[in-house]
């Protein structure tokens, strides 16, 4: 009995060593990565394309606050092009119709973190561009920001070199 069960167990090890297979062929995967210079959103010649503004309460910083919105707007689908200005406080974008609504752009800056809150959301015909006074500019040709006291803004018709053309 002793023989049999030393046959019985040689054998076992001999089945399991022989029914392994030794694959030496390296298993290849392939993984498509984004680079910044490849475009991420293909643009729509047919689509219908709209402008909204809106402000973002709770940003902190340039960099780890606007900077992340706006690559988290970047990235969704139908979003055209999407600019996230810290100092205004201010998001522009331009989305397709068919695939963007306003509601889908504020939970996406609310998925990004719970302390930005949206408000005063509006489609617009164009983005706001305003010419800001430069340090040392008449007061003659400045106003007062009505919302941040120590921010002038250059009037309408102010065409003198300390007021520079600012765009968003």
């Amino acid at each position: 009995m002793k023989i049999m069960k030393h046959i019985l167990v040689i054998v076992l090890i001999g089945f399991t060593a022989l029914s392994c297979k030794n694959n030496s062929n390296p298993e290849v995967k392939t993984v498509e990565v984004a680079s910044e210079t490849q475009e991420v959103n293909t643009t729509d010649p047919h689509a219908t394309y709209a402008k909204a503004e809106f402000t973002i309460e709770g940003m902190t910083c340039a960099i780890g606050c606007a900077a992340t919105i706006q690559k988290k707007i970047s990235k969704m689908d139908g979003v055209k092009s999407a600019t996230v200005d810290f100092d205004k406080k201010l998001a522009m974008v331009e989305y397709d119709e068919a695939k963007v609504t306003p509601m889908s752009l504020t939970e996406a800056v609310a998925n990004v973190s719970d302390t930005y809150k949206v408000s005063d959301m509006k489609t617009v015909n164009d983005f706001t561009t305003e010419k800001t006074c430069k340090p040392g500019c008449e007061k003659a040709c400045c106003k007062k920001d009505i919302q941040a006291e120590e921010k002038t803004a250059c009037n309408a018709d102010c065409k003198k070199a300390c007021c520079a053309k600012k765009t968003a």
